[in-house]
């Protein structure tokens, strides 16, 4: 999990940068093992990302929440935005269940920002102060994708 010890990726994620092997495989074996919608990002038969969609539940399961993350050696090559693409082809037939995909994204995070915008996201808005990440309160931009959204490619 070479984009888990990566403290350039890490910055804008709720987990702190891994230190040891032990660390990804605890987290492998209890989260990525048993989600519904995990995958690796792989370039050359080698994991450098992952991408993941959390669907919600009772009155809210028609929204998803995309998540991903790249080793920072691969950023701005287009290998994240095309994985957002490919998920977001993919993901409402996968999940008929869902009518929405949603990714929350650090206000600092231009990066990922761009990401979402190249892929079709529409940009909602800001939310002030809406989350503590690593001792800090943060704001985040809100990004949606409807399944009723013409996807360009």
């Amino acid at each position: 999990m070479v984009w888990a010890t990566d403290d350039q990726v890490t910055q804008f994620c709720s987990w702190d940068t891994y230190t040891s092997k032990d660390q990804a495989i605890e987290y492998i074996n209890n989260f990525v093992i048993n989600h519904p919608y995990y995958r690796v990002i792989c370039l050359n038969n080698r994991a450098i990302g992952a991408i993941s969609v959390t669907c919600n539940t009772g009155n809210d399961k028609c929204r998803g929440e995309l998540g991903y993350v790249l080793a920072s050696k691969y950023w701005g090559r287009g290998i994240a935005t095309w994985a957002v693409k490919a998920v977001r082809c993919t993901i409402f037939e996968e999940r008929p269940e869902l009518e929405r995909l949603e990714a929350l994204v650090d206000v600092e995070n231009k990066g990922s920002q761009k990401v979402l915008e190249k892929a079709g996201f529409l940009k909602e808005g800001l939310l002030r102060k809406f989350c503590i990440q690593k001792g800090k309160t943060r704001d985040m931009v809100m990004f949606s994708f409807l399944s009723t959204d013409v996807p360009q490619m």
